[in-house]
């Protein structure tokens, strides 16, 4: 599948005008050929999943995009395994009348369920959307890194026979660090600030994986979903027509839909084109400003009501920064794959999103 990694290519002065457009037909075949077998791959992927039963394993099961995952996954008949440090906490979000065949396993028995999976998907990780004290920076940290670092142990310490062949890993556009200017893709480099290090580290954790696992790592931007993340705490503000944007409103938004996001994990699994670092973030990301005016518009609520950004700073102190400031990310590889988005609008994605019914 090297096939995959010759889109990217760069051209020097020196070499000729005649030797350019041969190296550029090359590569444009290429570069084709790796678009035919991902999207043979994209279009075969259901047949295959169909005739081959999964069995994945995950951690984070029970967070926002964990458990969407589970449900896809399971509706489609494939095994699950929740990682969990809680039993009774993941038996109330996947009873099992809802979800029969679904094991649950806690910490003691990851390896065993490990040594079983087909696939691994690591998404566990303390939620960063509260005051960061010493202390709470650390758990954000730690949280990530121990659990990733568990993962990795558990694959790597596995005989080949029953080793997973396949780890997708989130991790964060927090990597890039913020900016009002620049624009980022998978190839961009890391941010100096908090998050940026932790993202570093994350990964790096991550990439200790053995080399014959084939490794995604999805840079996760703002999931948008009725019943969880940003937009569940923006969803009652505008409702009490308290709505706004939080700070200047000129911070980037790089947003996804809940369901874009599974779908590109459920196809990592799957497809083998799918390696290294692709962006979890829509075609089109907006301003903070534009996202609550269309919010706004389609709940038919104005957003009138800027929350300031000392208000910001006084309840969550550091962790503002997470809402004050962005990035706008692109999801180049994602596209370079054919991955299909559903939502490659904001306006659509909340349309979506507002005509479902919360999920209990």
């Amino acid at each position: 599948m090297e096939l995959c990694g010759a889109t990217s290519f760069a051209w020097t002065t020196s070499i000729s005008s005649s030797l350019k457009f041969l190296q550029s037909f090359s590569i444009y075949e290429a570069d084709k050929r790796c678009r035919v077998l991902c999207l043979g791959n994209d279009a075969g992927s259901a047949q295959s999943l169909e005739g081959n039963q999964m069995t994945v394993s995950i951690t984070g099961a029970t967070g926002f995009i964990g458990r969407r995952l589970v449900q896809r996954l399971h509706a489609d008949n494939h095994r699950v395994r929740v990682l969990t440090r809680s039993r009774s906490k993941a038996q109330l979000i996947f009873p099992v009348g809802d979800f029969p065949g679904i094991v649950i396993a806690e910490e003691p028995e990851w390896k065993e369920s490990i040594q079983v999976s087909n696939a691994v998907v690591n998404l566990a990780g303390m939620p960063i959307s509260t005051r960061w004290s010493s202390e709470i920076k650390k758990e954000i940290k730690h949280s990530r890194i121990r659990v990733t670092s568990k993962v990795v142990d558990l694959i790597n310490d596995s005989q080949d026979e029953v080793r997973p062949s396949v780890l997708v890993s989130a991790t964060a556009v927090g990597y890039y660090g913020t900016s009002q200017t620049q624009i980022f893709n998978e190839e961009s480099p890391s941010g100096n600030d908090y998050l940026a290090e932790v993202c570093r580290e994350w990964e790096a954790t991550a990439l200790r994986v053995d080399k014959n696992v084939r490794l995604a790592l999805v840079r996760i931007g703002v999931v948008l979903g009725k019943d969880g993340g940003a937009l569940a705490k923006m969803i009652p503000m505008f409702m009490m027509f308290a709505g706004g944007p939080l700070g200047s409103g000129r911070q980037w938004f790089s947003w996804i839909h809940l369901d874009d996001i599974v779908n590109l994990i459920y196809e990592a699994l799957s497809n083998p084109c799918y390696k290294g670092v692709i962006n979890g973030t829509a075609p089109n990301p907006v301003r903070m400003g534009e996202m609550c005016e269309q919010l706004g518009s389609i709940m038919g609520r104005p957003s009138w009501l800027p929350v300031p950004d000392i208000a910001l700073k006084a309840v969550l102190g550091e962790g503002a920064s997470v809402v004050l400031e962005g990035q706008k990310v692109l999801p180049a590889r994602a596209k370079e794959l054919g991955f299909p988005f559903r939502y490659h609008y904001v306006k659509d994605a909340l349309r979506a999103i507002l005509s479902q019914k919360v999920e209990a």
